[in-house]
C-alpha cells in the first residue's frame, strides 16, 4: 500500500484537545516521578551485594536483556564501560546460537527482565548455573525465572505503567535505567574513579577534549611562543608579536624563564608615551595567567573565560613553552 505524501499546512487541534494532550503528557512525567520515588524508597544492601560480586570478579560484566530491556541494557553496559567498569551487551536470543561462549568463568551477567519471565533469558541463566558464573538479576517479581536463578536480585517495586493499556514499558523501563545508572554510580565511587581516568575513557567530543591535559593538546610539535628578552626594544616588540601571530609575546628573563607578557592591547597603549626610550621590561605585565602542561583543557577554558582575556602561556620550569589562543581552541571545538 502506498501512501500519499502530506501537502499543504498541517491543521492545529483545537484548543481543548491541545488541552487534554497536554494534561496527559504532565500526567505520564507524573507516572515516572512516582516510579523513580518508589524505587528510592525499595532500594536495600542488594545493590552492594551486586557491586561486591562485580569487583571481586575479573572479567567482564556481560549485560543482556530482550525488547525494551535490551535497549536500556546497552546504556547500562555503556555507562559502565565508561566509568570504569568492563561491560558489554549481548542479545539473548544471539546466546543461544552460539554467544554463550562469551560468557567465561571469570564474567557476571547482569540480566534485566521487567517480568523476569523472558523466554529468551532461559539459555543464559541456565548456563550461568551449570557454570557457577553469578547472575544479577533486575525484575519487578522475586519469583520469577530471572528471580530464582539470580545470586541477587535488583527488586523494583510494582507500579502501574504509564501505558494506559498496562502493556508499553515506560515507568519500568524507567526503573530499570535509573537503577542500572545507581549501580554504575556506587561501583565507580568504589573503584576511585577520578576524572582524569573518565577523560581517558572519553577521548572525542566536546567533553574528552576538555579532559585532555594541556600536554595532549601540545602535542610533540607544537611550535615555542614568541619571546623577546626584558630589554627588547619597543620595534623588535611588535615585530615579534607579529610574527608570532597569536597577539602577544613572552618577555623572558636571561636564564629563560618567564619575567612577563606583552600583548598587542600593551603595545596600543604604550604609544601614549615616548616609544623610542621604552624596552619589553616598561610595558609587559609582569604577572601573567598561566598554566602548567599537567592542567586539563578545562582549566584553561575557565581562566581564559574568568579572567576575560584571549590567551595565556603554558609554563614548564618556569620558562613559556606554549601559547594558547581562545580562537584556536574555538577552531578546535574545545569551545562552542
Amino acid at each position: 500500500m502506498q501512501f500519499a505524501p502530506m501537502t499543504g499546512a498541517i491543521p492545529a487541534s483545537p484548543p481543548q484537545a491541545i488541552a487534554t494532550m497536554t494534561d496527559r503528557a504532565r500526567e505520564v512525567v507524573r507516572l515516572n516521578i512516582a516510579a523513580l520515588e518508589a524505587l528510592e524508597r525499595s532500594i536495600d544492601a542488594s545493590v552492594a551485594r551486586a557491586c561486591d560480586i562485580i569487583l571481586g570478579r575479573p572479567g567482564y560484566v556481560v549485560v543482556t536483556g530482550m525488547g525494551k530491556s535490551g535497549h536500556i541494557g546497552g546504556k547500562i553496559a555503556a555507562t559502565l564501560a565508561s566509568t570504569g567498569t568492563n561491560a558489554f551487551f549481548v542479545h539473548p536470543a544471539e546466546m543461544s546460537h552460539g554467544d554463550l561462549g562469551m560468557l567465561r568463568s571469570d564474567t557476571t551477567l547482569l540480566a534485566l527482565s521487567n517480568s523476569g519471565e523472558s523466554r529468551e533469558l532461559r539459555d543464559p541463566l541456565i548456563f550461568c548455573q551449570r557454570n557457577g558464573i553469578p547472575v544479577i538479576g533486575m525484575t519487578q517479581r522475586a519469583s520469577s525465572f530471572l528471580g530464582r536463578h539470580s545470586d541477587v536480585t535488583l527488586l523494583m517495586p510494582k507500579v502501574a505503567e504509564a501505558c494506559p493499556n498496562g502493556l508499553a514499558p515506560t515507568t519500568s523501563t524507567l526503573m530499570t535505567l535509573a537503577l542500572g545508572d545507581a549501580l554504575a554510580m556506587v561501583l565507580m565511587d568504589r573503584r576511585g574513579f577520578s576524572a582524569m581516568d573518565f577523560g581517558l575513557h572519553h577521548p572525542g567530543g566536546a567533553l574528552g577534549m576538555s579532559l585532555q591535559s594541556v600536554r595532549e593538546w601540545m602535542g610533540d610539535n607544537h611550535a615555542a611562543p614568541a619571546s623577546v628578552p626584558e630589554t627588547a626594544r619597543f620595534a623588535e616588540v611588535v615585530s615579534a608579536i607579529t610574527e608570532g601571530r597569536k597577539g602577544a609575546v613572552a618577555v623572558v628573563r636571561a636564564d629563560g624563564t618567564l619575567a612577563g607578557m606583552i600583548t598587542d592591547g600593551d603595545v596600543r597603549r604604550a604609544f601614549a608615551q615616548d616609544i623610542t626610550a621604552l624596552t619589553a621590561a616598561d610595558i609587559m605585565s609582569p604577572r601573567p595567567i598561566t598554566v602548567e602542561p599537567d592542567a586539563r583543557m578545562s582549566d584553561v577554558i575557565d581562566r581564559l573565560a574568568s579572567n576575560r582575556i584571549n590567551n595565556l602561556f603554558v609554563i614548564d620550569d618556569g620558562r613559556p613553552v606554549a601559547i594558547v589562543h581562545i580562537s584556536e581552541l574555538i577552531q578546535a571545538g574545545y569551545v562552542a
